[in-house]
């Protein structure tokens, strides 16, 4: 049977990298604004979470459809990287050197082998 992209195949992965959006800022997000109060980060940083959950939980519902838990939680894994990558450069304005790219490349090399056949 040959393969086909359905709407269980894309709808996760975009609520995947929407999710980690979220939750790198529910992470990280503070570290820009490290003289506020700890107590107001932690707040933010959870009220910015549940926002993360209302999307993780569905996509990996509606993955399980098409994708097993390992592939799951592989695009998770290479989803957080590019969108911390994205982040630390774009809103912490810290750079990323070439280690950290081969580092993230060997990442998400090692990660395609859960998608072979």
């Amino acid at each position: 049977m040959p393969f086909s992209i359905t709407p269980a195949h894309i709808w996760p992965v975009i609520m995947l990298i929407a999710s980690n959006v979220f939750m790198t800022f529910a992470w990280y997000g503070h570290l820009k604004h490290k003289g506020s109060l700890l107590f107001f980060a932690i707040m933010t940083s959870w009220g910015i979470a549940f926002f993360e959950y209302c999307l993780a939980v569905p996509a990996n519902r509606m993955g399980s459809e098409v994708y097993s838990t390992a592939q799951l939680k592989t695009m998770q894994e290479v989803i957080t990287l590019t969108v911390f990558a994205l982040f630390s450069v774009f809103w912490l304005k810290e750079s990323l050197t070439i280690n950290h790219v081969i580092g993230f490349a060997l990442i998400a090399f090692g990660a395609s082998f859960l998608f072979r056949s």
